[in-house]
């Protein structure tokens, strides 16, 4: 994968280029982004664009060295990522022993998000972690030579997935990494990475896509027709893994919508009915019998949802992607309940829920308390 193959990010794209030109090629970086900005296809880019710079452009070496890159085979390129313990490996779980899978997956869809990863995997009920064995692995292949005698790149995909142990144990790398040597770390929630970790990176953080590059990338890749190429590009909101999705019809989000839309007329009818507090309770049951990955996705999707809400109750109709599939549900009708004073509280809960649930809580008690709290605050009257 080279850079012609990146969507959009044009920007970025001359900064990194500039990088290997001037030969100031930061030993350690922090991409920052949403899968579906990009940020694993531009670091793939990069680490070629680095591992093949001692090649005369076009040469036919250049050109080997680009294909091993492609293909994921080039010696001196590292991956690590988030895995779990599933029926092949019951210990110690690593990157490597899932090298052939990721190679797939990314052959699939590079801009894929970590909950396609864990589904590939056969383990979307567990969380990807990346733990302390892996730190181990990692110095040991960055401490060896260059085995083409150039560059070695390592790429850390989701990064923000690394435990305490694993971190702590890189930061020395980090900290006084081998000579040509270059960490790339990417991630999608910066403050999941530990403080000392990013006052050593460089960081270069990735913007939403605009409707017009992911337009462009279903119309030529998806050969959809214009028209439809820009309604999916909107209702993506910056994120080209969303709009393979919505090409697919499908994914999640039918029976998110499903759960949603069940979850907040059941907390609008609760309020001083036990009948309806009751369905909440059967709800929340419901929802902690989903893996925690998806528990986290869904929790994703009602955090964007309300805030269209909260757009569509304030006229700002041009910022809206959001399409019920259940004729039965307006936004229209919605909306008015989700104001500039309850979206904030509501935006906590939900996200205090996320925080609890990558905690290892107990999932029945935070969907009731999160329940609960849906309760009061979607009754909250706007005041002027």
């Amino acid at each position: 994968m080279d850079f012609s193959e990146v969507i959009g990010q044009k920007h970025l794209q001359s900064h990194l280029l500039t990088t290997i030109e001037n030969g100031r090629i930061p030993h350690a970086q922090l991409f920052i982004g949403k899968a579906g900005t990009g940020v694993l296809p531009a670091a793939i880019a990069y680490a070629s664009a680095i591992l093949c710079s001692n090649h005369s452009i076009g040469s036919e070496a250049q050109k080997k060295c680009a294909q091993k890159v492609a293909h994921l085979t080039h010696p001196d390129l590292h991956f690590v990522y988030p895995v779990n313990t599933n029926d092949k490996i019951k210990k110690h779980p690593v990157s490597d022993n899932f090298s052939s899978e990721w190679r797939e997956f990314l052959k699939e869809n590079p801009y894929g998000s970590l909950f396609q990863w864990l589904q590939k995997l056969g383990i979307e009920k567990k969380q990807g972690i990346i733990k302390v064995d892996e730190a181990a692995d990692m110095m040991k292949k960055l401490s060896l030579k260059a085995y083409e005698g150039g560059y070695k790149v390592m790429i850390v995909w989701m990064a923000d997935k690394m435990n305490t142990q694993c971190a702590n144990k890189i930061l020395k790398l980090i900290e006084e990494p081998p000579k040509n040597t270059v960490l790339l770390l990417l991630c999608e929630d910066e403050q999941q990475i530990m403080g000392t970790i990013q006052s050593r990176c460089q960081k270069l953080n990735f913007p939403l896509l605009s409707e017009e590059d992911i337009a462009t990338f279903l119309t030529q890749e998806k050969k959809l027709d214009q028209n439809t190429a820009l309604k999916l590009a909107h209702r993506a909101n910056g994120d080209v893994n969303r709009a393979i999705q919505l090409t697919e019809e499908g994914g999640d989000d039918s029976d998110f919508e499903r759960l949603f839309i069940e979850w907040v007329r059941t907390a609008f009818k609760a309020k001083g009915n036990k009948s309806s507090i009751n369905d909440l309770l059967k709800w929340s049951d419901t929802v902690a019998a989903l893996g925690r990955e998806t528990q986290k996705k869904f929790l994703i999707y009602c955090i964007e949802v309300f805030r269209q809400a909260m757009l569509k109750n304030y006229k700002a109709d041009s910022l809206l992607f959001f399409e019920a599939a259940d004729p039965k549900f307006s936004l229209e009708k919605f909306a008015p309940f989700v104001h500039q004073n309850n979206i904030f509280e509501i935006t906590q809960a939900l996200e205090d829920a996320t925080y609890h649930v990558e905690r290892n809580g107990n999932a029945k008690i935070i969907f009731t308390d999160l329940s609960i709290s849906l309760t009061r605050l979607i009754h909250k009257k706007e005041l002027v």
